[in-house]
């Protein structure tokens, strides 16, 4: 599936792998997937699926697909949290649209979702 999503007025292309467009066909509610771009001490991108209460700047793309964007902060930077999950809260950013991504690819492999997003 190719899809198209207006995020903050920025045009988001939506790629998701036959294996995900399968595994989605077969979901009781909608996927829900956040672009999360992290600023701390330094900056780093992750997809997270399914964490309905932190969705942010969200769009619905198909009865299947909810997608949203949510830039986050941490109040310290510790190199040692990097790779784990440290606490984070919404990132007041000005002008969020200037950041929010063009294209998130979407694939279910080995019963796991997986994604990843480009920026401009």
């Amino acid at each position: 599936m190719r899809a198209t999503a207006d995020i903050l007025g920025k045009k988001v292309e939506i790629e998701c792998s036959p294996s995900a467009d399968k595994a989605m066909a077969g979901l009781a509610e909608p996927l829900l997937v956040e672009m999360e771009l992290y600023f701390s001490c330094m900056i780093r991108k992750a997809v997270r699926f399914n964490r309905t209460d932190k969705m942010k700047f969200s769009v619905q793309v198909t009865p299947r697909l909810i997608v949203g964007f949510r830039p986050v902060a941490t109040k310290s930077c510790s190199i040692s949290e990097v790779e784990n999950a440290p606490p984070v809260e919404d990132f007041p950013i000005v002008k969020p649209e200037a950041f929010v991504p063009r294209k998130l690819s979407i694939d279910f492999r080995n019963g796991h979702w997986t994604g990843e997003f480009l920026m401009a």
